[in-house]
C-alpha cells in the first residue's frame, strides 16, 4: 500500500511516502513545504536515491501546495510514482480529537465536520489540519483519508488524572479537561521501549516517556496504557518549552494583564509564542543557540536550560510516584536524542530513586538508535529512542484500512 504521511501547519506541509504492508515499510521519499501563503515559498524534496531537491515559488494554500507535492512525486528526474494515482492512502496527523476520537478514523465529511466543531480547542493547529484534508479530498476524491490524532493515545488516562479541579459543570458544558499531545510519538517510543525490554528479559510494565523539543511532553505509561500526560486541555500545559510558558499560576495571567493593558488574546499570544526558554535567555527558543549562549557566560541562557531540566526532571519524580515505580525512562524528540548536556541534567542527581545514569555511556550514544545510558546497576533503564510518528502515521492508516 502507498501511503501519503501528511502533517499540516498554519504556514507548512512535511510529507513522507510510504511503501508499507505488514512486512515492508519503506519510505520512498519526504519533504516540506515552507512558507504557504507568504511570499517565496519553498519545497524542500528528498526524491530518488535521496537526492535533495529545492523548489522555489510562492503558494497560497494547501490545495496547491499539495499539488506541487503530487508534481515533485512525479516528476520524470527527481520523482518517485509513475502517477499520483498510485498512492493508496493518506495518513494525516490531526491535533485535536477532543471526547470524539480515542483512535483513529476515516475522514469522512462527518467526521471532518467533527472536526470543525473542535477548532476552538487547537485554534493553531486545527484549520490547517482541516484543510490538508479537504484539499485531498478535492483533488484525489476516491483516495482515502486517515486522520490520526495527537490526542488519541492518551484516552486511556482516567478522570482522578485529567479533570481539572474547576466547577464541574465546565467540564459537562464545554469539555474542559487535560487531552494531552504528541500520542503518535509516545505511542511510538513506549512500544519499542517494550520491544527492546523483552529482549533483554526485562520488565516493561511501566514506562515514562519525555518527548522534548521545541514543544515538550512527559507521559506515563503502563501495560501499553496512559496514565497520564503533562499537556493538558491545549500544548501550553507541562513542561517550559521553546516558546511556551508550561505550568504556571493562573493568576499571573490577571495580574500581568492589570499591568501592561494586555487582551486575554495578547496575553495568551505571550504565553504560547513569547515564553519558555526564549522568555527567560532572551536569546532563541533552540536549545542549540541557547547552550552556545550559555556556554560562553550568558546567565540568563544557562538559567533558561536549568529551568527547563528541572520541570522535567520534577514531572518524571510525579509519575514515578504515579505509577509506584518504573521501569524505563526514555528519552525522545529533538532535544532528548541528541543533547547530551540536557538528558545528563535531567536524569543525573536521581540515584535516590534508583536510577543511576553513566556519562560515558550519554557522551558516547549513537544517534538513529536505540541506546541505553544508564549504569550496569541501575534500577531503572534509561533508553534514548528515535521517535518515528511518520511511521505511526503510516502503520494507523494500514491497520485501518486493511480491516
Amino acid at each position: 500500500m502507498i501511503i501519503l504521511v501528511l502533517n499540516a501547519g498554519s504556514s507548512s506541509l512535511k510529507y513522507q511516502l510510504f511503501d508499507f504492508d505488514e512486512h515492508k515499510r519503506d519510505v520512498l521519499s519526504k519533504g516540506t513545504v515552507e512558507r504557504i501563503g507568504i511570499p517565496k515559498s519553498l519545497i524542500t524534496h528528498k526524491g530518488k536515491d535521496g537526492a535533495e531537491i529545492k523548489i522555489e515559488g510562492d503558494i497560497s494554500g494547501h490545495t496547491e501546495a499539495l499539488q506541487k507535492v503530487f508534481d515533485a512525486l512525479c516528476d520524470k528526474d527527481y520523482g518517485v510514482l509513475v502517477s499520483i494515482s498510485d498512492i493508496s492512502a493518506f495518513g494525516h496527523r490531526v491535533l485535536h480529537g477532543a471526547e470524539d476520537f480515542n483512535a483513529s478514523v476515516v475522514m469522512t465529511d462527518k467526521n471532518i465536520n467533527i472536526c470543525k466543531g473542535n477548532i476552538e480547542l487547537g485554534p493553531l493547529h486545527m484549520p490547517a489540519n482541516i484543510a490538508c484534508i479537504e484539499a485531498c479530498k478535492n483533488l484525489m476524491r476516491d483516495t482515502p483519508n486517515v486522520g490520526v490524532f495527537d490526542t488519541a493515545f492518551h484516552s486511556s488516562m482516567g478522570k482522578t488524572a485529567y479533570m481539572y479541579a474547576i466547577p464541574y459543570e465546565y467540564y459537562e458544558k464545554y469539555k474542559v479537561r487535560k487531552y494531552g499531545f504528541h500520542g503518535t510519538s509516545h505511542r511510538y517510543v513506549s512500544g519499542e521501549a517494550v520491544k527492546y525490554l523483552k529482549s533483554k528479559g526485562e520488565k516493561y510494565s511501566r514506562i515514562i516517556t519525555c518527548h522534548l523539543g521545541n514543544g515538550s511532553s512527559i507521559a506515563a505509561v503502563k501495560d501499553g496504557k496512559v496514565e497520564d500526560t503533562s499537556m493538558g486541555l491545549t500544548p501550553l500545559e507541562g513542561v517550559s518549552m521553546g516558546t511556551r510558558s508550561g505550568d504556571l499560576d493562573p493568576a499571573v495571567i490577571e495580574f500581568i494583564m492589570q499591568k501592561t493593558g494586555q487582551s486575554i488574546s495578547e496575553m495568551l499570544n505571550v504565553l504560547n509564542k513569547k515564553s519558555g526558554v526564549l522568555g527567560i535567555s532572551g536569546v532563541s527558543s533552540d536549545f542549540r543557540d541557547i547552550s552556545t549562549a550559555a556556554a560562553n557566560g550568558n546567565e540568563r541562557a544557562e538559567l533558561a536550560l536549568g529551568m527547563f531540566a528541572y520541570r522535567v526532571k520534577k514531572y518524571i519524580g510525579s509519575y514515578i510516584a504515579a505509577l509506584n515505580g518504573v521501569d524505563a525512562i526514555v528519552l525522545t524528540g529533538g532535544i532528548g536524542e541528541n543533547s547530551t548536556d540536557m538528558r545528563a541534567r535531567i536524569l543525573g542527581g536521581m540515584d535516590g530513586l534508583g536510577v543511576e545514569f553513566d556519562e560515558k555511556k550519554n557522551r558516547e550514544c549513537k544517534r538513529g538508535a536505540i541506546s541505553e545510558i544508564n549504569g550496569n546497576l541501575s534500577k531503572v533503564k534509561l533508553l534514548v529512542i528515535p521517535t518515528d510518528e511518520e511511521l505511526v502515521i503510516a502503520r494507523e492508516t494500514y491497520e485501518l484500512l486493511s480491516q
